[in-house]
């Protein structure tokens, strides 16, 4: 079983800058794809972005597009989900995934994701 931790959520405000921190075992040794979802208060777990095992294919959701920078380190681990120019509508708790099947692609769907961290919440007041 892979584990997989998240980390860097807080309280900011409108504008402000966070980074989120993604860590999951045996990461170095695999070639996994990982990504960033979110669930706010009453709506379902949307996708945020993705990275391939190789970090040659990155992709981000329209609404954090241009304000959310994915990146993983020179071992690909740890991952890292760089969150500027943050908006009221980005609150939710963070959660980082691990996809074990990158030969199927980038993916955006919940269920293609085989190990999930327990989630970090980030919360921007106005």
């Amino acid at each position: 079983q892979v584990q997989v931790v998240e980390s860097g959520g807080g309280l900011v405000q409108a504008g402000d800058s966070l980074t989120l921190s993604c860590t999951a075992s045996q990461a170095t040794f695999a070639t996994y794809n990982m990504g960033w979802f979110r669930q706010a208060s009453g709506k379902e777990r949307e996708f945020v972005a993705a990275i391939s095992w190789n970090n040659g294919i990155i992709e981000y959701a329209d609404s954090v597009k241009g304000r959310f920078t994915l990146s993983r380190d020179n071992f690909k681990n740890p991952l890292y989900l760089q969150m500027n120019s943050l908006k009221p509508e980005d609150t939710a708790v963070y959660y980082c995934a691990v996809d074990r099947s990158p030969w199927m692609g980038l993916r955006r769907a919940l269920t293609a994701y085989n190990y999930w961290g327990q989630g970090t919440q980030v919360t921007v007041s106005s």
